[in-house]
């Protein structure tokens, strides 16, 4: 029995010229970019998930980060308005996505943005990064749409960092992995600071699966020691490109 379905877009042609703001431009290895993909692809489907393209964009080189036009929240898609205009015809493809499985749908507009990977949901509580892609109306528009479902907005104030789910992410008991320097602390529960900057990016996967990058070694066997079951994808190339594991997958639990 499947968990869900696990939203991905492969890279375009164009990945080494995605935009990147808080590090220094690298090579991009597309071909290993592209192995790269397929292992993750795969480490979701053995997880339990199936997995579902979204169009291909290859004219976006960040379109991969398929995380960016989208919140799923209790049968309810609010597709993005991404901060960077460029970005933003991304999103049509991931609408037809989301339309296709039946969820029911909704848009952020103008003069509002939201990027996907600001929003952090634990329960029914979603704290929404503001400050950086992400502004105050689009904010606001996100909490009247999942206020109809039961959810709560709490904005969280960044400091150098590209996401919210740059610098924190939650187990599935709630339990927040951070980067506390690059967020406003006060406003979330108790959080657990790791050492390595990929370490506070996990993705849950059902169970005790937590996907993480190959990147956060210690905080992989830290969380194997609690009792947790890490599945390690390496992403390198996107990682080049400020991207984690959280970025190139939107999950739609069955």
């Amino acid at each position: 029995m499947t968990r869900g379905i696990a939203l991905v877009r492969p890279p375009s042609d164009r990945l080494a010229e995605g935009i990147v703001t808080y590090i220094q431009r690298t090579p991009v290895d597309l071909a290993l970019a592209r192995r790269q993909h397929d292992a993750y692809r795969d480490a979701l489907s053995a997880a339990g998930w199936t997995v579902r393209e979204v169009e291909p964009a290859p004219a976006h080189p960040d379109s991969v980060f398929v995380e960016d036009t989208v919140v799923i929240f209790e049968g309810l898609a609010v597709l993005t308005r991404p901060g960077p205009a460029e970005r933003r015809a991304e999103v049509d493809g991931t609408e037809a996505a989301v339309r296709d499985l039946g969820l029911d749908v909704v848009r952020i507009v103008e003069p509002g943005t939201l990027d996907g990977g600001d929003v952090l949901q634990t329960g029914s509580t979603l704290y929404v990064g503001s400050g950086g892609r992400t502004n105050v109306d689009g904010i606001e528009q996100l909490g009247r749409y999942l206020a109809m479902r039961g959810g709560t907005v709490v904005p969280v104030s960044l400091t150098g960092v590209l996401h919210l789910k740059s610098a924190v992410t939650a187990l599935p008991d709630g339990t927040l992995l951070a980067l506390p320097d690059r967020i406003d602390t006060s406003v979330l529960p108790a959080v657990h600071a790791v050492d390595e900057e990929a370490g506070c990016h996990v993705v849950p996967l059902g169970d005790d699966q937590l996907l993480i990058a190959a990147s956060a070694p210690s905080t992989a066997a830290w969380l194997s020691s609690l009792g947790w079951s890490p599945v390690v994808v390496d992403i390198s190339e996107y990682e080049k490109l400020e991207g984690c594991v959280t970025c190139l997958n939107v999950l739609v639990p069955a």
